[in-house]
């Protein structure tokens, strides 16, 4: 679907990352009303939906009145697209400006929320790139990749209830780890905290029990993407992650990005992913060309570390949604699967400090004077995105941040 114009009274760039190609959703308050509403963020600002679908489209009004994206993501492809498109009317058409327009807040003055409740999270490993270098850094004397990792979207369940919104601080998890050297393992704060850059796709419309979702339902089950930070602590995670995999060392927070786009404004944005010019399984290679166009970036104390393209990611997420439930493992609303980090080819791409730094042995030089082998207590991580827009225009995906906090005294 081809956007509406902005309507001349909003003032909004054409080349605005939040113009009408964009339209994320999100849950925001402000000040004087604590009570949350689902907001779509246009230009700098927010526009009130749950106050406009009341006005301009009372049949659907029951979806936003909660203030969270729960009961829209469950009412599905049908209701996103009818919402989308009488989004694109109110402001691209200079008639619906006085129904509107004195629910337009400034994106400054609200406060951004976890914009759905998070029912599963999965985390994938789809990156070979990224896959490469850590099999490299894990296993320096055998192969990079496991046998099994061009056959299947290799993944690791997460803990849902620690995914938080862009914003919230993180605190240096405590743990087990053993140092190099050490004849046995300690207790203590981890010494190697990272950050990953990964993109996120948000489940809507939930699916039976015992039965799997075909890649080809992907747009069915699927409402959108976000931006998400999976930190990780290395020292902790490379102990405990034989033979099961990552636990603690991943599990004490995940942040995602407050506006979640919508799969439909990433139409220009599709490319076809590296894997369907190989020999896969049938439920895998019938996927679709469901890779994205998407450029990300990674700042450390506001000096950019790194841009990781997510158009070189092996496995598309609709081939990781297929191999989610070939199983018969079901769906819930507010599901949320991870791409596992984003890294291309180059240095500058790599999206983890791991990779970055070689496992902290080249440390990282910041334009600051200071260096990083790993995150300090202080530093804050900020990831942003971009991708092709409608007419040739470009579009963003907003942002995800979050600052490192000492470990919690008297713990460790």
């Amino acid at each position: 679907m081809a956007p509406a114009r902005a309507a001349r009274w909003l003032g909004l760039a054409d080349d605005h990352p939040f113009g009408l190609g964009a339209l994320p959703y999100g849950s925001f308050s402000q000040a004087r009303h604590p009570a949350r509403k689902v907001g779509v963020a246009v230009g700098d600002h927010v526009l009130d939906l749950t106050t406009a679908a009341q006005r301009l489209m009372p049949g659907r009004a029951a979806d936003f009145a909660s203030g969270d994206l729960d009961r829209f993501l469950a009412a599905g492809d049908g209701a996103w697209a009818q919402v989308r498109s009488a989004l694109m009317s109110w402001l691209g058409e200079d008639t619906f400006r006085s129904a509107i327009e004195d629910l337009l807040v400034p994106a400054a003055a609200v406060t951004l929320h976890l914009p759905f409740a998070v029912a599963d999270y999965v985390d994938f490993y789809a990156s070979e790139q990224h896959a490469t270098n850590v099999g490299r850094i894990m296993r320096p004397d055998g192969e990079p990749l496991t046998p099994n990792w061009r056959h299947l979207p290799i993944g690791y369940h997460g803990r849902s209830g620690t995914v938080v919104v862009s914003g919230t601080p993180v605190r240096r998890p405590c743990g087990q780890t053993r140092p190099t050297g050490s004849a046995g393992p300690v207790f203590g704060p981890s010494r190697r905290l990272d950050f990953e850059a990964e993109l996120g796709f948000v489940v809507g419309v939930p699916s039976a029990l015992g039965e799997p979702v075909p890649a080809s339902r992907f747009a069915e089950h699927v409402f959108g993407v976000c931006l998400v930070n999976d930190w990780s602590a290395r020292d902790i995670q490379g102990w405990e992650y034989v033979p099961l995999g990552p636990f603690g060392g991943k599990s004490f927070a995940t942040s995602i990005s407050p506006w979640i786009l919508p799969l439909a404004a990433l139409d220009a944005a599709r490319v076809r992913p590296p894997s369907l010019d190989t020999d896969l399984a049938a439920y895998l290679a019938d996927s679709g060309d469901w890779g994205f166009d998407i450029d990300l970036e990674v700042r450390l104390n506001g000096h950019v570390v790194s841009r990781p393209p997510y158009s070189v990611m092996h496995w598309s997420p609709a081939q990781m949604l297929a191999h989610l439930t070939v199983n018969g493992a079901c769906l819930r609303t507010g599901d949320l699967y991870a791409s596992g980090t984003i890294s291309g080819p180059r240095l500058d791409q790599f999206g983890s400090l791991i990779e970055l730094t070689k496992a902290g042995r080249e440390p990282l030089d910041l334009p600051d004077g200071t260096s990083r082998a790993w995150l300090a207590d202080g530093d804050e991580v900020l990831i942003t995105a971009s991708a092709p827009g409608p007419g040739g225009g470009t579009i963003g995906l907003g942002l995800v941040s979050g600052q490192v906090l000492q470990a919690l005294p008297g713990v460790c």
